[in-house]
């Protein structure tokens, strides 16, 4: 479910596959969680020795393919025993539920971090509930004790073994109170009769009843729903919806979360703007950069400064786009004085800091929207300080006046070309980004800085150590605060992303998504059938170049 997690269950796999001889596929969410950085305890050697044991070490090395004790895998089996030899393994993962529950336990005995094969937070007596596992769990633990905060009684049942699945173990964990559950699941199964985690639940329960078990007044109307598909965002304000939807009459069953269906009506209404106390309470900030520039690298950078130097816990998220070198990448940073459960994209008016590393995404982007009224934002720009105002779009110059924004302006390429970085600006923003927020003070903020860079460029040379050293030297001093008007004065509305001679599915759909609003296409504007329309490349121009060749005949 986080980045703790994927640690600890990567021993806890190995572990428990070794002693109960049935393989583990330990997995977590891919780009949610794969590139995710986070503060996290690491296990030493002891604890690795506690969990495994070197009998089951020796006797997995006995097993082995070996001319001294030669055996045959892979049998060709006739119908006359092959059954009988699948039911052969059914006692290994009969007992298997058990071996990991106890793996658990010895894992929290030696790091006090306690795991369940189904873990519920929540109300004790909590009516609604959710089921589902993955990273997602985070943010809806996250909703959960905001809206018991407020009064409600909802859970939250985190699944940790999926299989072999346990329903006595599923069904002793909820609350005997509950009367309505959403199962979510991360997938789609067209043409079942649902999706799998649903149909086990479903399936547990049913069974339940059938045993004579008496836990339950009644079976709980269980609905079942899809969400966060390809690492979609999964927000609070669509954890709150599942629950609300739990209160219709009756509730919306096989729904969708995090989209607008208008094709099969399955989606959830959500509310964007809700957010939980847990996100006001941490300062987040948002950096555009460039494939390439180097802006993840010291962004990471930054996440190791504080989480390793500071009583801080950090998150970075990092989200790049499919061209990688030379597209856009967003930054989302998080540090607070709690452990972090917001597994989403920082949000519209949740940001105290913006940085814009590339002046050219002012025509092409919404940059400011994630700005919360006050916060500061940082700019990159090659214009003199008096003309900077003159040089943004209409949009830009509104967002900092309703929004009340302390704007900073730095000449990155210009401090970098000086120091000999030629366009590598990473360190000068980030130094830049330390003084601003005040986050450490300046001196040590410095001295960390150039420690991660020797770290990081020791094997480039003296030279380059030498040249970002000068950089982060020189940075502070470029670094201007802009005067900001009292009104709008630009003419020049944000560029228009595509001409109007454009196809409709242009202007639909491919217009959208270069100008990062893809989360809003609706079901109805996308191919059925996987087929896209040849030619939409040709609309994106990105206008990344910060020098333009020119011609010069008389050298040729």
């Amino acid at each position: 479910n986080s980045v703790q997690e994927v640690h600890d269950f990567a021993l806890l796999s190995h572990a428990v596959a070794l002693q109960s001889r049935v393989p583990v596929l330990h997995f977590f969410d891919g780009f949610r969680t794969s590139h995710e950085l986070a503060k996290m305890q690491p296990l030493d050697d002891e604890c690795i020795r506690q969990l495994v044991r070197d009998e089951w070490l020796q006797a997995h090395r006995h097993r082995r393919l070996s001319p001294d004790q030669p055996v045959m895998r892979g049998t060709a089996q006739n119908p006359d025993v092959y059954f009988q030899s699948r039911e052969a393994v059914s006692p290994y993962y009969a007992r298997f539920p058990q071996l990991m529950l106890e793996a658990m336990e010895r894992l929290a005995a030696a790091t006090g971090r306690h795991y369940q094969l189904f873990d519920y937070v929540g109300a004790p007596e909590a009516d609604r509930v959710i089921v589902m596992m993955g990273s997602g769990t985070e943010t809806a633990h996250e909703t959960v004790d905001e809206l018991n905060a407020a009064g409600a009684k909802v859970g939250l049942l985190k699944v940790r073994l999926f299989r072999p699945f346990s329903a006595a173990h599923l069904v002793a964990a909820l609350p005997a109170t509950v009367r309505h559950i959403a199962v979510l699941d991360r997938t789609k199964e067209p043409g079942a009769a649902g999706e799998p985690l649903y149909q086990d639940v479903i399936t547990a329960f049913a069974e339940h009843a059938s045993a004579g078990g008496e836990r339950f007044a009644s079976m709980p109307r269980i609905s079942g729903g899809r969400y966060g598909l390809a690492s979609k965002e999964f927000t609070p304000g669509m954890v709150k919806a599942v629950f609300d939807n739990l209160q219709a009459k009756p509730p919306k069953n096989h729904f969708t979360i995090g989209i607008h269906d208008d094709v099969s009506q399955s989606s959830l209404d959500w509310d964007a703007k809700f957010e939980t106390s847990a996100d006001r309470n941490l300062h987040a900030a948002v950096f555009f950069g460039l494939g390439s520039d180097g802006t993840v690298s010291a962004n990471q950078n930054t996440i190791s400064i504080l989480g390793e130097e500071t009583a801080y816990y950090a998150q970075g998220h990092f989200v790049f786009d499919s061209k990688k070198s030379g597209a856009v990448t967003v930054s989302h940073l998080r540090f607070g004085d709690k452990p972090i459960r917001s597994t989403y994209a920082i949000g519209d008016n949740q940001a105290e800091f913006i940085a814009c590393h590339q002046s050219t995404f002012l025509e092409n982007y919404d940059l400011l929207d994630k700005a919360r009224t006050g916060a500061t934002f940082l700019l990159n720009a090659p214009w003199p300080l008096d003309k900077v105002w003159d040089h943004l779009p209409r949009h830009i110059q509104a967002y900092i006046i309703s929004k009340q924004l302390k704007v900073y302006v730095i000449d990155a390429y210009r401090v970098a070309r000086e120091a000999g970085l030629g366009p590598r600006i990473n360190t000068i923003m980030q130094t830049c980004y330390f003084a601003l927020s005040g986050l450490l003070p300046e001196a040590d903020a410095v001295r960390h800085i150039k420690t991660m860079v020797q770290r990081s460029y020791q094997f480039k040379g003296g030279t380059i150590l030498e040249a970002n050293e000068k950089a982060i030297d020189q940075a502070l001093s470029h670094l201007q605060q802009l005067p900001v008007p009292d009104q709008v004065t630009a003419t020049r509305e944000r560029r228009k992303p595509i001409p109007a001679r454009a196809s409709a599915f242009v202007h639909d759909v491919t217009s959208k998504l270069m100008a990062g609003h893809g989360d809003s296409v609706p079901v109805s504007q996308l191919p059925v059938d996987g087929t896209w329309p040849l030619g939409t490349a040709a609309y994106e121009k990105r206008q990344l170049a910060t020098t333009l060749p020119v011609l010069e005949p008389d050298l040729c």
